[in-house]
């Protein structure tokens, strides 16, 4: 859940100010180390100007003596001094041994992250590895895609081509079954036409036959007829029939049909019962 605004506001002001005054904390720290060494040396100061002022108060004594004032002001000087600067030294040895502390606890985190950074730049060797190992199965894919495109296309074309083909197989299936019809009716007529004609011809034939049967047997019985009544004449041998021709000699006139004239294997005597 977001804060609200104004706790927003006053998180980032007092931000701003921290930083303001910790911009300026290694001055002040460096004006406060002055202050002391100041205070110390005006302390010193003083101290050896006692001193003077006690040694001309008192002008038998000599400076060489072991109470001499000056001197005791000035080792005592000293002494504080001393004392300061090994106050300072162990706060160096203290700062020296927490440096040294962060030292190891930085050398401990700069191998840690040596060896994170080592196992990043493997991960990244792999995963470079396998970046080049994708691009180049997305250009043989690429490659595959565009043969397959081509090959895809020519396809096509083929199968363009080949309805092109059975369009015109169609046509001329259909062509040819239209004149296959008309041929096969026109033989069907034709067969037909010679089927009426043979008909024709054997109702021809029978009808001859019938005439022939019908003269034979008046020719016979006209010849018993003339061998009784007379038989020396010349011509009772022939018939007595109107025309005074024989049907079945030469002289058999032409027969007309529906269709036309009868052709000469069906006019003569020699006929066949298939015609």
């Amino acid at each position: 859940m977001a804060e609200p605004s104004w706790q927003e506001l006053l998180r980032l002001r007092l931000a701003e100010r921290n930083n303001t005054e910790s911009a300026f904390a290694p001055i002040i720290e460096q004006y406060r180390r002055l202050s002391q060494q100041t205070k110390l040396l005006k302390e010193r100061n003083a101290t050896l100007l006692r001193a003077v002022g006690s040694v001309k108060g008192t002008p038998n004594m000599t400076g060489s003596g072991e109470d001499n004032p000056v001197r005791a002001a000035y080792l005592s000087s000293l002494e504080t001094q001393i004392s300061s600067l090994r106050d300072e030294l162990a706060n160096l040895y203290k700062t020296q041994g927490q440096n040294a502390q962060r030292l190891l606890s930085m050398n401990e985190t700069l191998r840690e992250k040596e060896e994170l950074s080592r196992i990043d730049s493997e991960h990244l060797r792999k995963a470079r590895d396998e970046i080049a190992s994708l691009r180049r199965k997305v250009d043989q894919h690429a490659e595959l895609m565009a043969e397959k495109d081509r090959t895809v296309q020519i396809l096509h074309d083929e199968i363009s081509t080949s309805l092109l083909e059975l369009s015109q197989v169609e046509e001329r299936n259909q062509t040819l079954a239209k004149d296959n019809a008309k041929l096969l009716q026109r033989w069907l007529d034709a067969k037909q036409v010679e089927a009426n004609r043979m008909n024709e011809a054997n109702e021809f034939y029978e009808n001859m036959r019938t005439r022939h049967e019908t003269v034979v047997s008046w020719r016979e019985g006209s010849g018993n007829e003339g061998v009784t009544s007379n038989p020396a004449s010349p011509d009772s041998s022939r018939p007595a029939s109107g025309s005074g021709k024989d049907l079945g000699g030469p002289d058999l006139p032409i027969v007309m049909r529906k269709t036309g004239p009868v052709p000469p294997t069906v006019q003569g005597v020699n006929l066949t019962p298939n015609g």
